[in-house]
């Protein structure tokens, strides 16, 4: 069973359909509800609306386009008269205030990040070790993470990897020896409280 069609342009093409077949087979369809004259006179009431609404949409569209314009000659030109402000009052908050505007706002200083959360190992194999992590909930922006290593029962810790995602894999990892390993967030003012510690023999 055909489907009634819902884009407008097949609708269209069906009237014609149904009104040139209604004409061509009046032996077929001797009474129908509708006339083919009754509806090629809704069709043409269609067909004028549809010219008007692309009529208007053309218009619509220019207007939005020269409203845009006007739009981006006023930015430009109070702009302009905000510079020169800034200038000749030194960005001075108080004078700037007059033309609704404020002086240049000191810039909140970089804190290091918070700590890495979450660190886990879910896969690993010999002589290397998948590791991720969640991003730390507190502190500044994290710029990169290190990725440390001790060996078990040791202090010192060494930087093996380097990653900018949550996520890395260290591969060409000793064998056959327990290590911790541990991610720190960093940034340029500093590094963050390191993240738990996986201990793993590869």
């Amino acid at each position: 069973m055909a489907t009634f069609p819902k884009a407008e342009a097949r609708v269209q093409s069906l009237a014609h359909e149904i009104m040139t077949g209604l004409q061509a087979h009046a032996e077929l369809f001797p009474n129908p509800p509708v006339t083919p004259e009754a509806i090629g006179q809704s069709l043409t009431a269609y067909t004028k609306a549809a010219d008007l609404v692309k009529e208007q949409q053309a218009a619509f569209s220019h207007a939005v386009d020269a409203k845009n314009e006007a739009l981006e000659a006023l930015t430009d030109t109070m702009k302009m008269v905000l510079r020169y402000a800034e200038n000749v009052t030194h960005f001075d908050d108080t004078s700037l205030k007059y033309l609704g505007w404020g002086g240049r706002r000191a810039g909140a200083p970089l804190e290091p990040p918070g700590q890495t959360r979450s660190l886990e190992s879910p896969r690993r194999g010999e002589g290397w070790i998948f590791l991720d992590w969640k991003e730390p909930d507190a502190g500044g922006k994290v710029a990169a993470y290190k990725i440390q290593r001790r060996e078990e029962g040791s202090e010192r810790w060494t930087d093996v990897g380097t990653a900018l995602a949550t996520e890395a894999t260290l591969s060409d990892q000793p064998q056959d020896k327990q290590f911790v390993f541990r991610v720190v967030a960093i940034n340029k003012a500093g590094e963050g409280e390191p993240s738990n510690g996986i201990l793993a023999m590869l």
